[in-house]
């Protein structure tokens, strides 16, 4: 059973939940405690709250499921047009947007996968595949704390693209699709390197079968260390078998605080 949740404030989350509730042809039902809104169908729940997402934490407390998929819009400082998809968690000390300090969310591999393949489709099929970018982004922002594996899928970056019924159904095309098809095969893996939009890892997801837990961009190595590795590991169904590189992108002691944690834990190690 997925939970599909959005905040009701949120005008692309709530564009896209429109759609979905369409195309799914979903009906009001009473299982989403404390709720504004509330549409069940096989095996899913597509709910909508106050709140805003990044303070989810309460979910386990209001559905009944089994993983989540978040409904969001995206912000960037530089206004880039964007279909994304990540996890959640803060790997430093900072907590500014949700969660807690040091913390990650359960990662979903598998989910986030498929979802980045599907964004791609449709964004083919609706004509916005190079002007918008579809990418995985880092870990961050909250929640942190959910028990169950949780998946954010994104439009960005500006009100006029949260606002845009053409995106709301690019997004809603991905996740009916995937709720049709179901979880893929594939590797699971832990993302080290790169930027925000961490380019290099979702090249290899679209050219295999690579599919990302966390991933810790440059901008949070300062923080990375064996304990939020162990939590990238067990934080995450399926658990990882490997840690993914972006060699250009970590300094030396990274590299090699890498290689003990992977030899410990029994993990491959691949250099991109």
């Amino acid at each position: 059973m997925y939970g599909i949740v959005y905040s009701v404030n949120d005008p692309a989350g709530s564009g896209v939940a429109k759609e979905l509730l369409g195309i799914l042809g979903l009906r009001e039902c009473s299982l989403c405690r404390d709720a504004v809104s509330c549409y069940c169908g096989e095996d899913v729940v597509l709910a909508g709250f106050k709140e805003d997402v990044i303070y989810f934490e309460f979910l386990d407390h209001r559905l009944s499921v089994d993983k989540y998929i978040v409904l969001s819009r995206h912000s960037s400082m530089a206004k880039v047009k964007s279909y994304t998809v990540h996890h959640t968690g803060n790997p430093g000390p900072e907590a500014r947007y949700g969660g807690k300090p040091y913390s990650l969310a359960v990662a979903s591999p598998p989910v986030t996968y498929k979802l980045l393949l599907l964004l791609r489709k449709y964004a083919i099929e609706y004509d916005r595949y190079g002007e918008y970018e579809v990418s995985y982004e880092a870990t961050h922002h909250g929640p942190s704390e959910v028990g169950k594996p949780l998946t954010f899928i994104e439009i960005g970056s500006t009100i006029e693209e949260w606002s845009d019924r053409v995106n709301h159904l690019v997004l809603a095309n991905a996740v009916a699709g995937f709720l049709e098809e179901g979880e893929p095969e594939c590797t699971p893996v832990i993302g080290v390197g790169g930027g925000h939009y961490p380019r290099k890892h979702t090249k290899l997801s679209f050219n295999t079968n690579t599919c990302y837990g966390h991933i810790f961009a440059k901008y949070t190595l300062q923080y990375l260390d064996r304990n939020i590795l162990y939590k990238a590991l067990y934080r995450s169904d399926p658990k990882p078998v490997k840690i993914v590189v972006e060699k250009k992108g970590t300094r030396r002691e990274h590299r090699e605080l890498i290689n003990v944690f992977a030899r410990e834990y029994s993990l491959d190690i691949e250099y991109i």
